[in-house]
């Protein structure tokens, strides 16, 4: 697994050819409050009955508050046999602050 910043995300997103799978982890009322574009929702309840709709291969950046829950689900993708996960250190509360000012936060 690999961890990005927000500021390193940012970026990484802004030069990739192949734009990853933004997997938001966190609950739909905080999905209500603020998200990134182009991000799906998956509780991190319903991971693990979600896990086969997705492509093992596919480059994916798990998401949620503070970047606790999206790490504990990218190690559990990297033991379900995904190769490519990026957990987004520090979530969206550090995104709000170090990319995204005008993002809501709570």
């Amino acid at each position: 697994m690999r961890e990005f910043r927000p500021k390193q995300l940012a970026q990484y997103l802004s030069e990739c050819a192949q734009a990853p799978l933004l997997l938001d982890v966190r609950e739909t009322w905080e999905f209500d409050i603020c998200k990134l574009p182009d991000s799906i929702l998956v509780p991190m309840s319903q991971i693990p009955g979600y896990i086969n709709e997705l492509d093992p291969g596919q480059e994916v950046v798990i998401i949620c508050h503070h970047g606790i829950r999206s790490r504990q689900v990218a190690r559990f993708m990297e033991y379900q046999g995904f190769k490519n996960v990026i957990n987004l250190n520090g979530g969206l509360d550090a995104w709000a602050f170090e990319v995204d000012h005008s993002m809501s936060t709570y």
